[in-house]
């Protein structure tokens, strides 16, 4: 049995494979986490509403509501639930989709069950550090902007702002490591658990983002800097951080 802090987690597998299910659902109460099946979207927004659960693992193809509508459904509702989208498509612009749409990782199938296993394991972990970060350092203030991470919402100005769960993990961990230089890979591998090149995109168009919510001249950005070829610096005062 898995012996770590994320054992006795509810885990909600949303699979219409009937085989597939059986045998990951096996697997991860073998590892001590407490799992419920449905095998369509709508049974599965049903038990999302019905019951309290750490992480989602969710298929995109789906019989009458796909994943991607479940995953944003469920966005809705919980900004923070981590999500990990099961996807038999292999273009890198549908991966990109499930990741804005609401899913925090992704796996291409088929998939071998210890790298599924692997990623749940992060996945929660990354979710008991958010919360405990967010605990420490609840807000964050810097330029004309403050964010709160305990329930995801920022100001930029007078315009009020909700953030996604992965921008806002993102804006935590470059403001954890301010005036550091910070590499695509090392964010995709702490935001995201991705170690593929193919998807250094998806740190950009974070990045993009955020430089457009929390920067006068996105253009032009004084604190979500580009580093050339070497990545992203997150330029604060250590006092703004207090």
């Amino acid at each position: 049995m898995n012996k770590n802090n994320t054992t006795g987690s509810r885990i909600l597998l949303v699979e219409d494979e009937r085989s597939l299910a059986i045998g990951l659902e096996f697997n991860l109460q073998a590892e001590g986490y407490q799992v419920d099946s449905a095998a369509d979207g709508r049974k599965a927004l049903e038990y999302f509403s019905q019951k309290k659960y750490d992480l989602i693992i969710l298929d995109i193809m789906l019989p009458y509501v796909d994943g991607f509508e479940v995953a944003e459904t469920i966005r809705e509702n919980d900004a923070q639930m981590p999500i990990l989208m099961l996807t038999a498509r292999t273009d890198a612009k549908d991966r990109i989709h499930g990741l804005q749409t609401g899913a925090d990782d992704y796996l291409t199938k088929p998939f071998h069950l210890q790298e599924l296993l692997l990623r749940v394991r992060g996945m929660l972990k990354r979710k008991n550090w958010y919360q405990t970060a967010a605990h420490s350092q609840p807000v964050l203030r810097f330029g004309n902007n403050e964010i709160h991470f305990d329930n995801l919402s920022a100001k930029a100005g007078d315009q009020t702002i909700q953030l996604t769960a992965h921008e806002a993990m993102l804006l935590k961990y470059l403001s954890n490591n301010p005036n550091r230089v910070i590499s695509r890979e090392e964010l995709l591998q702490e935001v995201w658990n991705i170690s593929s090149e193919v998807e250094t995109r998806t740190v950009d168009n974070f990045i993009a983002r955020l430089r457009k919510y929390f920067e006068a001249e996105p253009t032009h950005p004084r604190h979500i800097k580009s580093i050339r070829g070497a990545g992203y610096l997150f330029a604060i005062d250590e006092k703004a951080k207090k």
